[in-house]
């Protein structure tokens, strides 16, 4: 989650000030319904965090918020990587890779979470322990069980951790699936291991190689750490927060009731998932349709009763993000789509009028579709005398203005965290350089640190079958591996500081899109290659860094973290490698509108992003000449709009305008496209029931049960989808008017007839 913080310039015990930006108010709000307690302290006039601590006390962090939320006690005693986390780790591990890539290639795209292995993996450590045989065996000196005991909070972590890996799908799958379905060229598994396993590992090295500016200073909080240190300890400590049933019951009846339910609009009645009220009204109205529509439309009016589009890929669950959040990313999401887009569109800007108001497809000027096989030579290069002939790229308005909006994002991240961090930033860096240990790091000097070497070999070894990959299967040149490399290299600790205490991210990938379209125009697979070593490898270095910090605090011994994040990262590469080729070679019509519901929207706006960028390349699509290139100047609408946001929130602190946090409004524009655009309406819905009403009004019950019902809801759909896709696949269901998703049919075209050829 983003955090930030409040307005106000205080003065705190050594006489500095220190900026708090309006999101960590927010936060605490919503941190101390977790633990019963609120762990931030609302005590007016305390800073981010204190100095300095009574003498009086025990040894303890020196910033408030890990005082509150970490403990300062460990037993070196606990079994951490043992014979049931082993176990339970890989299964969730492979469980979810399996589930996350499945739903990755579907229209309705889902993300299991890693709070849904926390919340299973409690009672499932338990019953282990109740079941499993205690006996010791001798294997080569080293003596181990079965069961070393009670299932304890050391083990939940590094399970936690396994399955960590597995909550995303890893990027260089896109490339693997664009080449094979859209540039008709198979890497195969082999090779195509060696590219996911290079990208997703070397990230390892940077990771390790950081710890003593990232890991080790207390001064680098990662604040978002603390959520899930409170989670786990509001498992394994005892304190009652009431309640008639028990989390784990909760979480089985809205597994049931959720796994039962997908049959109705997963199955029976599609159209349950898109209700789309102006459609419905004025079905031969082509404007109507176009701002009711969800997959080439706004998706005004749209509603939805299938879980899978409330709590989607794209927006996670509506009970997982604070109430104000959700309100900052759904008004960025009006501003960009039911106000800008509607605008451009109908002053048909950019000629776009021809074409569908929202979509990832590409087009000729003409409004047909653009074939890449009319303009490519053999080996899937540019042939410019083919491009020139058949005429150039075009796209609709919705997609030009978030290629916009992610340069206007990116710079509003930067001048936001400067704002609100930057002296923050400057402060914890100094102190990192010259504080004492803390009680954490002490407590950590117990066990065997994780050598150098242990990195360097990790280095050495992805590095080199890299160059290795990407020469022998014509990806890219070995230069360009080195040049993509040294990205991370460069930018992984300045970037890890900010996240470590903002928990924002500034991404590389469109500085990477940049600077292989320029240096490599028309070469489409060299262009996403570059972006998946250059960009993904520094965010797979900074989220195993994140959980190297969570690790940290938690006291799990540094080797035993290193081999669950290798191990789950290398489980989670050849199972979702496998599902992704068990689903290429058996869907008929995968990735088109024929093979629903494996449209794979994600996959075909990744490889709209590589002929933009890479096969046509930013000069012919950006620059001077083009039609496009007045989006570039949305950055000077990122760099102002913080400012006096900024300016207002020092101005009136206690006002409604403290919760204005502008890198949220951008959220939604990063997933405009592929994400059906009904689902930040439907999402937005969810979160005003669990997370304002239910929040506000039956607050104890939310405190209690709030993330099992998310759980149990997600799980159950997830599981439900794929035993329907096996029980159906060769069952022909009745062609009624429910069965059908597209009530919009007047969408897919312009609002403006398409010009007849000459």
């Amino acid at each position: 989650m983003n955090s930030v913080g409040d307005t106000e310039m205080r003065e705190n015990d050594s006489a500095s000030a220190v900026y708090r930006d309006p999101m960590i108010d927010d936060m605490r709000d919503e941190e101390k319904n977790i633990h019963g307690a609120n762990i931030y302290s609302d005590t007016k006039g305390t800073d981010l965090e204190s100095e300095h601590k009574s003498d009086a006390d025990e040894e303890d962090s020196p910033f408030e918020m890990v005082r509150a939320a970490v403990s300062n006690k460990d037993d070196p005693d606990l079994p951490c990587l043992t014979f049931r986390s082993w176990i339970l780790g890989i299964v969730f591990c492979a469980a979810l890779a399996f589930v996350n890539q499945f739903y990755w290639f579907r229209e309705n795209s889902l993300s299991l979470g890693g709070y849904v292995v926390q919340l299973l993996s409690f009672p499932l450590g338990y019953l282990l322990a109740l079941i499993l045989p205690k006996r010791k065996f001798n294997t080569f000196g080293w003596q181990w069980s079965m069961n070393p005991g009670p299932f304890n909070i050391k083990e939940h972590v590094i399970i936690s951790i396994f399955s960590g890996t597995s909550v995303g799908t890893a990027y260089g799958i896109d490339v693997v699936t664009i080449k094979r379905m859209w540039y008709k060229s198979d890497m195969g598994f082999g090779p195509s291991v060696l590219f996911i396993l290079t990208s997703q590992i070397m990230g390892y090295s940077f990771a390790g190689l950081s710890r003593k500016f990232l890991v080790y200073p207390a001064a680098m909080i990662w604040p978002a750490n603390l959520i899930s240190v409170t989670l786990f300890r509001t498992f394994h400590e005892s304190h009652s927060i009431g309640g008639r049933f028990t989390r784990t019951q909760i979480f089985w009846a809205f597994f049931a009731i959720s796994f039962l339910w997908y049959f109705v609009p997963g199955v029976i009645f599609p159209a349950l998932g898109f209700l789309s009220i102006l459609c419905f009204v004025a079905p031969g109205n082509t404007i109507a349709n176009q701002l009711g529509d969800a997959f080439n439309g706004v998706g005004m009016l749209n509603f939805s009763l299938d879980w899978s589009y409330i709590s989607s890929a794209y927006t996670l669950s509506p009970i997982a993000i604070p109430w104000v959040y959700a309100c900052n990313v759904f008004a960025g999401f009006v501003i960009i789509m039911w106000i800008a887009t509607p605008i451009g569109y109908y002053k048909n800007t950019f000629n776009t009028g021809i074409m569908p108001m929202y979509t990832a497809t590409l087009y000729q000027t003409n409004g047909s579709k653009f074939d890449i096989h009319q303009v490519m030579t053999p080996n899937n290069m540019l042939d410019a005398a083919k491009y020139a002939e058949y005429g150039p790229l075009r796209m609709t308005f919705t997609f030009a203005m978030t290629y916009g909006l992610g340069f206007a994002g990116l710079i509003n991240l930067i001048v936001y965290v400067a704002l609100y961090y930057g002296k923050d930033i400057v402060s914890r860096v100094r102190q990192s350089r010259s504080m004492d240990d803390d009680i954490h790091m002490k407590l950590m000097r117990k066990y065997k640190e994780v050598p150098h070497w242990w990195y360097l070999a990790t280095f050495a070894i992805t590095f080199s079958l890299a160059i290795v990959t990407c020469e022998v299967y014509h990806l890219m040149a070995w230069y360009w591996v080195i040049v993509a490399t040294a990205l991370p290299f460069v930018f992984t600790i300045p970037i890890g500081i900010v996240q470590a205490l903002s928990n924002q991210q500034p991404g590389l990938n469109i500085i990477t899109e940049f600077i292989i379209g320029y240096a490599r125009p028309g070469d489409p697979i060299a262009n996403v290659t570059f972006k998946v070593y250059g960009y993904i490898t520094m965010a797979q270095a900074l989220s195993l860094v994140g959980d190297q910090k969570l690790g940290h605090y938690m006291k799990i011994p540094p080797r035993h973290l290193f081999i669950a994040q290798l191990v789950g990262t290398i489980i989670c590469a050849f199972v979702q490698l496998g599902v992704a080729f068990w689903l290429m070679n058996t869907v008929e019509n995968m990735c088109t509108e024929k093979g629903y519901p494996f449209t794979c929207i994600q996959a075909n706006t990744f490889f709209s992003a590589s002929v933009i960028w890479g096969l046509v390349g930013p000069e012919k699509m950006f620059g001077t000449s083009s039609p496009y290139h007045p989006m570039l100047y949305l950055f000077i609408f990122g760099l102002l709009l913080p400012i006096p946001i900024w300016l207002l929130q020092k101005r009136f602190p206690d006002s409604w305008i403290k919760h204005i946090h502008t890198p949220l409004l951008f959220i939604a524009s990063g997933f405009m496209p592929p994400a059906p655009s009904h689902v930040y309406t439907n999402w937005f819905i969810g979160c005003f029931f669990f997370n304002y009403l239910w929040h506000k009004y039956r607050n104890a019950q939310w405190t209690r049960y709030a993330f099992s019902l998310s759980a149990g809801l997600d799980c159950g759909l997830a599981i439900s989808g794929i035993i329907t896709y096996f029980a159906f696949m060769n069952v022909q269901i009745p062609d009624w008017w429910g069965a059908k998703t597209h009530h919009c049919p007047l969408a897919a075209q312009g609002y403006l007839p398409i010009e007849s050829p000459a």
